[in-house]
């Protein structure tokens, strides 16, 4: 087998992982994504997790370099000031319970929640790496689980689903 024959087995397992990865998006889309390219669930979960995890501790690391030296860009300092306030009014659960409070915000799968808005929640906060780290991991399984469910018309919402 070649390295092209290699690739087209796999690029839609690396589409779902690269859809994972991105802000807004992240496994909330990629596991739709995944099921309508006819992956199975477990593999789409699976994929989902790893890429949704794959920029977590990177960006809890390197969170200030990085927004600081991109906010000084105007389009995308304006964008970072505006989802910077949006964390804040989000995150009260995150002030009030911490640990739990991150992972809840992690876990609803509502737009502007996740595991992007949970290290800007972790970084504001000054919560510590190593438990930020595994309050998001645990709130993007549970996220994971509840994207899989909706997918798969556990809660009736197949139909919603089936028209995008």
């Amino acid at each position: 087998m070649n390295l092209y024959n290699l690739f087209l087995l796999i690029k839609e397992e690396l589409i779902v992982v690269g859809v994972a990865t991105l802000p807004i998006f992240e496994l909330r889309g990629s596991i739709p994504l995944g099921v309508s390219l006819n992956l199975s669930l477990y593999k789409v979960y699976f994929l989902s997790i790893l890429g949704n995890i794959l920029p977590v501790l990177p960006l809890l690391l390197f969170f200030k370099f990085f927004f600081h030296k991109l906010e000084k860009i105007k389009f995308v300092g304006i964008f970072f000031s505006w989802w910077f306030r949006r964390v804040e009014k989000r995150s009260d659960v995150v002030k009030k319970w911490g640990f739990w409070g991150l992972v809840l915000l992690v876990a609803i799968p509502l737009p502007v929640t996740g595991a992007w808005t949970g290290t800007v929640a972790a970084n504001l906060f000054e919560l510590k790496i190593k438990k930020s780290f595994f309050a998001i991991l645990t709130g993007i399984l549970i996220a994971g689980l509840i994207v899989s469910l909706v997918v798969k018309g556990v809660f009736g919402l197949e139909i919603f689903i089936k028209s995008f």
